[in-house]
């Protein structure tokens, strides 16, 4: 009986071990697929604009009865958000958006856009903290940018000219509109793009170089 007990103690902790080693070994792995997988920019849809773009002469009005060129940033970046009361990603996406409207305060302007009836909207701004930031409603505008799905966002430069935009749903991806204007590209998916091209030309040399063609 204490001879059975005691094989039966030492075969428990060979499984232990060998479940501790199984889940070590897995976990390495997990680290090393996190940092092969490229991260998320947002997704650009836009049909009619591309980055490069000089930014549609539009003048649109604020709630506060003041108005915004959309093509004139007075030397200042901007960042247009469209957003809507009833979206509910716009909402959880509203703290980072805050956050990174103050980290980018120096250079960038935030202005959040939509469109319909303004005392929703006002009632949203309340509700959500939004006072200080320039509120435009204004159907065109999303027309202009070809905005279909929300939340959206187009960053545009000091010159008037646009640097990156497409769908967001996480400060990821906001962020990756900053990070898609550094880089010269129209967002981080046609950087990895790019990435991924120059790899296979180069491969594509090295083949040729040694005599595989």
């Amino acid at each position: 009986m204490t001879e059975a007990l005691i094989i039966s103690q030492i075969l428990l902790w060979i499984a232990v071990v060998g479940l501790g080693l199984t889940v070590i070994a897995l976990a390495r792995q997990l680290g090393v697929l996190y940092e092969r997988v490229a991260p998320a920019g947002a997704l650009a849809v836009n049909q009619s604009l591309k980055a490069g773009d000089k930014a549609p002469a539009l003048t649109v009005p604020t709630l506060d009865g003041q108005s915004i060129d959309i093509s004139d940033n007075q030397g200042r970046a901007r960042l247009l958000f469209f957003l809507a009361p009833d979206c509910p990603v716009c909402k959880t996406l509203l703290p980072a958006l805050k956050s990174l409207a103050r980290a980018e305060a120096a250079q960038t302007d935030l202005v959040l856009a939509s469109d319909g009836e303004p005392t929703v909207h006002r009632l949203f701004i309340k509700k959500e903290g939004l006072q200080g930031f320039d509120y435009v409603l204004s159907e065109p505008l999303g027309r202009a940018f070809g905005v279909a799905k929300l939340p959206y966002a187009v960053l545009i430069d000091s010159e008037g000219v646009i640097s990156s935009f497409g769908i967001v749903n996480s400060r990821e991806h906001l962020e990756s509109l900053f990070e898609a204007q550094d880089r010269g590209v129209a967002s981080i998916q046609d950087y990895f793009k790019a990435g991924l091209n120059g790899h296979e030309d180069k491969a594509q040399k090295e083949e040729v170089t040694n005599g595989t063609f």
